[in-house]
Formats: C-alpha cells, structure tokens, sequence
C-alpha cells in the first residue's frame, strides 16, 4: 500500500537590489521579507532599517524589488566581492569569508549555562512545525537566554538565520549581544553572518566547520558545538 511521503517546500525567490539582480534563493516560501531584510543585513546592504528605503513585493511571482540608500549600495560595490560556492547548502554567496581581511575584535559575551542552553534548545525543536512534520528542515533563533525572540524554519540553515535577523532589524530589536541557535553545522557563511549581526554566540547540537572557528574567533564570537550534549565543545575567540 502505497502513502503520501512527507516533502518540504522549497521554491526559487529572486530580489533585486536598486534595479539589479542581486540573489535569487532556494528557500521556504514563509517570511519571506525577513529572508530579504536579513540577507540585505547579512551582505551590507543596510546596517538598519532606516537604510532600506522601501521592500517591495512581485504580485506574479515571488520575488521582492528593493529600494537601498544609494551610498549602501556604492559601498558593497567598492569591496570587489568574489563570489564563493558556499558549503551551506550549496548557496551561491556575493562575500568571500576570507579570515585574513577580518579584523580582530573583543570577546562579545558569555553562553548560558549548559543546563538553560539545552533548554533554549528544547524550545526551539518544539516550535518547529515543519521540522516535526517531515524532519528535512533547518531552524534557527534568537535569544536573550532567558527565551527565544525570534525563529525561523527554511529548508537552508543559512536562509533560516537571515530570516530571524530579518525579523530583529524589521522589529527594530537589538540584535547585538544576543545568542544565535542553529540546529545545523556553522559553517563559515553562517560564522560571517553572525559577525556581521554581532551577536556574541552561535549555538548548535552539530559542530562548527574549521573556517567557522577562524572566522569566530577573529570576530570576538564564540561559538558552541555539541550544545545539547553534557559537556558542549566552546570555542573562545582568540582576542
């Protein structure tokens, strides 16, 4: 007897940053002006939400048209960027995490203990709909250790980071300081986000990747593998 196999959605959404295409993401199609907002964070695009002069959605498909100050966006061309193939999920990234053009910086605070860390991670399995659905999804959150403040499921861990970022730049929340939960490996696209949100951990039941460690510790994040295991692996910024 043949049953329905559980799926999860994954579709393409373009956006276009002053008129040209910028990023076209494989991704769940849910919060997706979060993914945007993130994403044009995460990239230096906007610093706030006062530099994203206006998102604009696609009525015929899914795709989003952005109006960024012109001297963001003069400042991101400026840099030359390469482009990388990166090892989350295959996303194509418009940065390269190269750890020899970041600069050192302070250690930005502290986990929670190891018994709330596994219970801030209690909550956020708890809160994954889709995960719990079918399993093949990421989620991640932010957290003032004493609950989560905002998460995001998507079938990339980046895409899922961007969209908790997103959804503290549109809230206009304080995202620096804060701790980030991903259920998946931190790679080094996700080490660079981070830095790029400030925050001053990144937590995950996997492991980081070696690049993600360098990219960390030059940046003053620290980050923590095993997070739900009795004894979480830390590894502490070098400055």
């Amino acid at each position: 007897m043949l049953v329905d196999s559980a799926v999860v959605e994954e579709m393409p959404v373009w956006l276009e940053v002053n008129g040209e295409p910028a990023v076209t993401w494989m991704c769940t199609p849910d919060q997706l002006e979060e993914l945007a907002t993130g994403w044009l964070h995460g990239e230096g695009y906007i610093e706030s939400l006062d530099d994203l002069v206006k998102l604009r959605p696609c009525a015929p498909d899914l795709g989003f048209w952005a109006e960024v100050k012109a001297e963001r966006v003069a400042a991101v061309k400026r840099e030359n960027r390469k482009r990388v193939l990166a090892s989350g999920c295959g996303a194509v990234s418009t940065f390269l995490a190269d750890p020899h053009q970041v600069a050192y910086a302070r250690a930005r605070g502290e986990p929670p203990a190891p018994e709330r860390l596994r219970a801030l991670f209690k909550e956020l399995f708890a809160r994954g709909e889709r995960y719990n659905e079918t399993g093949g999804i990421h989620a991640a959150a932010l957290t003032n250790e004493d609950r989560l403040l905002f998460h995001a499921e998507d079938i990339g861990r980046h895409n899922a980071v961007d969209k908790v970022i997103g959804a503290a730049v549109i809230a206009r929340e304080p995202i620096a300081g804060r701790g980030l939960l991903v259920t998946g490996r931190i790679s080094a696209e996700l080490a660079y986000k981070a830095a790029r949100a400030g925050v001053a951990y990144v937590a995950t039941p996997s492991v980081p990747s070696t690049l993600a460690v360098t990219i960390a510790r030059r940046t003053g994040i620290l980050l923590v593998g095993r997070a739900v295991s009795g004894t979480p692996h830390i590894h502490r910024p070098d400055a």
